[in-house]
């Protein structure tokens, strides 16, 4: 997702809860909140009629929801869950901090409609993650979702693990935190062949199998962590 997806998605998201609270909307009422252009209101108003929204033009006066109408709960999977927890991490790079703004709360009320289990889980992930703008925009790694939900269930994963050195080697590990640098995922795990902490590049990663045995929790947070190994 690119940070013009995440902008478009943030938006539309907050115009669907602006037209929930607010019985009339205008587009240049929309586009000056939104900082956009008229037009790219009316895109987004298609959009949002097209995923089935029904919203109602009043020539002259606005837009506005059917009577009646209400978002019906949403159940996320944890996967997707964690998808937004990126997407978050992505968007607090962002400048503009209205923007920023607009999406904390339209994710806020995102997780509010999470279970219990998943709402623990994706809030250990947003603590476990370190995120820096990705200029290489290939994609080398296809793990980032097992190993997201590996950490937050501690499961132990299994991995073949390839080198700086072109050398591969079996390891069993328990998943701590994910790092983002510009051109790479890291993953920062309890390797159990090394008895220690080490950093795994994910596309360094070319096979790897999630265990069904479990793994105690590490007692720490990744601040401490990073001030301990550093």
């Amino acid at each position: 997702m690119n940070d013009n997806d995440t902008k478009r998605l943030s938006r539309l998201t907050a115009i669907l809860t602006q037209l929930q609270t607010k019985r009339l909307l205008t587009a240049p009422e929309l586009a000056l909140k939104f900082s956009v252009s008229v037009r790219t209101i009316y895109r987004d108003i298609k959009a949002l009629e097209q995923a089935g929204v029904p919203v109602f033009t009043e020539e002259g006066k606005g837009y506005r929801l059917m009577e009646g109408y209400k978002i019906p709960p949403v159940m996320f999977t944890e996967s997707q869950a964690n998808a937004l927890i990126l997407a978050e991490q992505l968007v607090l790079k962002n400048k503009d901090t209205s923007f920023i703004k607009d999406y904390l709360e339209a994710i806020d009320k995102i997780k509010a409609v999470l279970g219990h289990q998943v709402k623990d889980n994706v809030n250990l992930l947003a603590d476990r993650t370190r995120f820096t703008q990705n200029f290489n925009n290939e994609r080398n790694s296809s793990n980032l979702s097992d190993l997201q939900f590996a950490l937050t269930n501690f499961y132990v994963v299994k991995i073949d693990y390839t080198n700086e050195a072109g050398q591969t080697s079996n390891r069993l590990i328990e998943p701590f935190a994910l790092l983002s640098t510009q051109e790479n995922w890291l993953l920062v795990a309890w390797c159990r062949l090394r008895n220690e902490f080490r950093f795994f590049r994910l596309d360094r990663i070319k096979k790897l199998e999630m265990l069904a045995e479990k793994f105690a929790p590490h007692k720490m947070t990744l601040q401490e962590y990073f001030d301990k190994n550093h």
